[in-house]
């Protein structure tokens, strides 16, 4: 007796006569296609020192990767002193008219400082000029030369600045560019950005704006990615793309870090209305801002992308008509394979109703053909919400899972060796959708639940154009090519080679599109987000579905012991994946332990009250390690009485006072005009320090305007006490002076002065950290502040 007639609920898009053949064959295909989107992320080998002259050679640029990184050198600093010194030399040494801007500059944008005020620094800026032949507008390199006060910053930003250095000597080994180049190496951008704004708003050769070229690090390896650009950025994705010769970086990036509260160098130039690119390689975060980001941590390949994309983006721009370089729209972009893909951003939302009609279209034919009914159709739809939630918030769970067994992870951006981790929620990603698609491919049928999941992804698609439109050809493409598959599967022989061919190249299509931002999102935003990365495999599965189906046996007809013998094959895929995840996590688990080398980062600040001889040590840990648990219990308030540190609560513990000076106040004039009074301080650090702070106590006060050392801030009252302050990074010995205009309350004005050092070794109580304890990447940590009130 035969096998039943296959229901229509069971037809597939593709029925092979060869059904394993088939299924070989396309995995093959896939896994070449994956592995060429990965050989196309993957960096350069660097060049040797005896590269040719015009060449970027990573073996030269790290040359001075090595003097700039020596030691930390925070804005303001003797270290950072000489760090400009040699940077000085070198560009002269080149025969570049250079020279130092020396100024007090606001914060980029000017942001409100963690004093709820203004934000300024003394910058000293490095400029440099090649000056063109023939010039339409001046094309700027800018990367910051200053570091983080807890790490030398081999990777943040001795990599750009030396990138910066490499691509000069390289420009000036041959003819001279069309348009000027100007390099310019800031100041205090760790501290606020403010070396940036200072050249953007205030230097001569800044004027008339320009294309700015921005070179950055967040991390230690990794592909350069060029991640933000300026508004209206059509014909500079064009240059990127035909100039830059590992040309990584997708609208959709640009989109992301646009709704981040995110800011580098690039921000001064956005806010002067510069057009440009921001480049940065974001992999190996476990050694952001910390005493690991040493010279021997840049990953020379890296180091090589971000100097043949800088040379060739100079080398580009420098011969290019800088005039018109103001398109009407953004481009959507993304990577294929080494190049870059691009077309006009006003094509997003018809594309995406496009590949929506299609899939709309699709399942019309499908149930016109007899391949899925309107009842399974819906079944499909609704049902493939299942995995798109339940693989994130696995995801989710896995990695809550993995910081209460590790839980130094909570401090990190991402584990010091993450490989292991990324897998595993790829894996477990897998299994919700292969389990997903065992339990229903018999019920609903695999033609149905493939239409489910392409309509799923043209849905996306078109909320993404509307919501975050560089980011729709993630779902839209692989919905439209899926679309057009099946068609094409569905007018040729089911039986034949041309339906699997269709599916497969509808699946290759998904996978050039989607596999990039798996592999960057881990990255770009951490384990802590892995849920991100997991949503986005799970959509590439989706698109893929009728590939997967493949690896089943086929679907209705069997009765018995096939039917059983289906079933478990059905289900091994699923049970492959999901042993696969708890192995990969349990190999991380025992690889990335913490040790001298990757050691578990704690944050410690002092803080001392010299009026009242109070202390207390700081933390802002959320769940103390051993080693700072010995220092804090409970959660504190440090508004009141230490404003200049912010006002979020942290957990303190009691210490020893140290004989340390507050910063001195001098009232140097006091004057009245009406209801107004205006005072001139000068606020002088005691000791070495790196900020200065001054709050005025809003109940003794309303502060109308403001200047510090001969600049206008702007006046915000924030909330709390101390409602209106300052905040000056890289103060001169000699202090700043501040003038305050302000309607007094009666009696006495209130002021409070605080300032910090980095350190702290020679605090009292203070315990050294043991082998396998460091120090987080946090721009407070090792602070040691001193603060006073005054009555003026």
């Amino acid at each position: 007796m035969g096998a039943p007639p296959t229901r229509p609920a069971d037809r597939a898009l593709a029925k092979p006569r060869r059904r394993l053949t088939s299924a070989v064959a396309a995995l093959v295909a896939l896994l070449a296609v994956g592995a060429g989107v990965l050989v196309g992320l993957s960096t350069p080998a660097p060049r040797p020192a005896d590269a040719p002259a015009g060449e970027f050679s990573a073996a030269r640029a790290y040359r001075n990767v090595e003097v700039i990184a020596a030691e930390p050198h925070v804005a303001g600093s003797a270290a950072n002193d000489r760090v400009r010194e040699h940077l000085v030399a070198t560009l002269r040494g080149l025969g570049l008219q250079t020279e130092v801007q020396d100024a007090v500059a606001p914060e980029a944008g000017q942001l409100s400082g963690a004093a709820g005020g203004a934000t300024l620094a003394r910058v000293r800026n490095v400029v440099a000029r090649l000056p063109g032949t023939d010039p339409t507008g001046k094309v700027f390199l800018v990367s910051h030369y200053d570091s983080v006060q807890t790490g030398p910053g081999g990777n943040d930003d001795a990599a750009g600045t030396a990138t910066i250095l490499e691509v000069a000597r390289a420009l000036t080994t041959g003819p001279r560019p069309r348009n000027d180049i100007v390099f310019v190496l800031t100041d205090a951008e760790e501290a606020c950005l403010c070396g940036a704004a200072g050249f953007a708003g205030d230097h001569p050769l800044a004027r008339n704006g320009g294309v700015v070229l921005n070179l950055e690090a967040r991390g230690s390896t990794g592909p350069v990615i060029m991640f933000e650009t300026s508004r209206n950025n059509a014909k500079l994705v064009e240059v990127f793309g035909r100039a830059a010769p590992h040309p990584v970086g997708t609208s959709f990036a640009v989109e992301i870090y646009r709704a981040l509260p995110n800011d580098t160098d690039f921000t001064a130039f956005l806010d002067r209305e510069f057009v440009g690119l921001n480049s940065a390689y974001i992999d190996g975060g476990a050694i952001y801002h910390t005493p690991l980001d040493v010279p021997a941590r840049v990953d020379r390949g890296s180091l090589q992308m971000h100097g043949d994309n800088a040379l060739g983006l100079a080398r580009e721009f420098g011969r290019t008509d800088l005039g018109d370089l103001r398109a009407g729209h953004d481009d959507t972009y993304f990577p294929v394979l080494g190049g870059l893909v691009s077309y006009p951003g006003w094509l997003t939302l018809p594309l995406a109703v496009a590949a929506l009609l299609a899939v709309g279209a699709l399942g019309w034919l499908l149930r016109r053909r007899g391949r899925a009914t309107a009842g399974t159709l819906a079944a499909g739809f609704g049902l493939t919400l299942a995995p798109v939630v339940v693989a994130p918030l696995g995801a989710w769970l896995l990695w809550a899972a993995i910081t209460t067994i590790r839980p130094g992870y909570a401090e990190l951006l991402d584990p010091y060796r993450p490989v292991w981790y990324r897998l595993a929620v790829v894996a477990l990603s897998a299994a919700v959708l292969f389990c997903w698609y065992a339990l229903l491919r018999r019920r609903v049928g695999p033609a149905a639940l493939a239409f489910g999941g392409l309509a799923w992804l043209a849905v996306f698609g078109v909320l993404l154009a509307v919501a975050v439109p560089g980011g729709a050809y993630l779902t839209t493409l692989p919905a439209l090519a899926g679309a057009l598959a099946g068609f094409a599967a569905l007018v040729t022989r089911r039986d034949g080679p041309w339906p699997v061919v269709a599916v497969t190249l509808a699946a290759a299509v998904a996978v050039v599109i989607l596999l990039p931002p798996v592999v960057l999102l881990f990255p770009a935003l951490g384990m802590g987000m892995g849920a991100v990365a997991a949503l986005v495999a799970v959509l590439l599965g989706l698109a893929v579905l009728p590939v997967v189906d493949l690896l089943h046996p086929r679907a209705g007809g069997q009765r018995g012991l096939l039917a059983l013998r289906a079933r478990r094959l059905g289900a091994l895929p699923a049970a492959t994946a999901a042993l696969a995840a708890v192995v990969l996590a349990g190999v991380g688990l025992a690889v990335d332990r913490f040790d001298a080398a990757h050691p578990v980062p704690t944050h410690l600040m002092y803080a001392l009250d010299a009026g009242t001889g109070k202390a207390a040590w700081l933390s802002r840990e959320e769940k103390p390690q051993p080693w700072t648990d010995g220092y804090v219990d409970g959660r504190v308030s440090i508004a009141d009485d230490f404003p200049g540190l912010g006002s979020t609560e942290l957990r303190g513990g009691p210490a020893t006072a140290a004989p340390l000076p507050a910063p001195k106040l001098d009232l140097l004039s006091d004057s009245t005009s009406g209801d107004q009074r205006v005072l001139r301080v000068r606020v002088t650090p005691q000791r070495q320090v790196r900020l200065l702070t001054l709050h005025v106590d809003t109940s003794t006060a309303t502060v109308r305007s403001a200047t510090v050392a001969g600049r206008d801030v702007p006046v915000e009252p924030g909330d709390g006490k101390w409602g209106f302050g300052v905040v000056f990074h890289a103060p001169p010995p000699e202090g700043v002076e501040v003038t305050l205009t302000l309607v007094p309350r009666g009696g006495a004005v209130s002021v409070r002065a605080m300032d910090a050092s980095d350190g702290l070794s020679s605090v009292p109580g203070f315990r050294p950290r043991p082998e396998g304890v460091g120090v987080v990447g946090s721009h407070s940590s090792e602070m040691l502040a001193v603060a006073r009130t005054y009555p003026l």
